[in-house]
């Protein structure tokens, strides 16, 4: 049984972004301070990636865990009302993440993903270092 009535949760859903979130933006920041230039959410790229480093042929994907089904991670609960809903959509999430990914793989890009989880402060910092390496090897 869901805690909240059927228009708290409505809201509460509607506010969730899909573009430009708060662990997107903490990434391009730190992306741009370390004197990279990217491109935004670019439609014409399979999965329209979070984040196109055209000069690195590199996209970046950062994910939320809930969302992208980041299996073993403490924030990917599965919800315990309205399951099937649920299982459906996260699943299907899960397999079209993957279908962009083997595309952009296709088209010669390689491909990072960030999650949600890795972006919190005792880590963050040890994660984004990461990235740039990824990026430019």
């Amino acid at each position: 049984m869901d805690n909240h009535s059927k228009e708290v949760r409505s809201y509460n859903m509607s506010q969730i972004k899909s573009k430009n979130s708060k662990p997107e933006e903490a990434v391009r920041k730190y992306l741009f301070s370390k004197g990279f230039r990217y491109r935004k959410n670019v439609n014409t790229l399979p999965g329209s990636p979070d984040i196109v480093l055209a000069k690195y042929k590199t996209v970046v994907f950062v994910n939320g865990c809930f969302w992208h089904m980041h299996e073993g991670c403490p924030k990917f609960v599965w919800p315990k009302s309205n399951k099937e809903y649920w299982t459906k959509k996260i699943l299907r999430n899960k397999a079209r993440d993957e279908e962009n990914k083997e595309a952009l793989e296709r088209l010669g890009w390689k491909v990072l993903i960030v999650w949600e989880c890795e972006l919190k402060k005792s880590l963050s910092e040890e994660r984004l270092n990461l990235l740039c390496r990824q990026i430019t090897e």
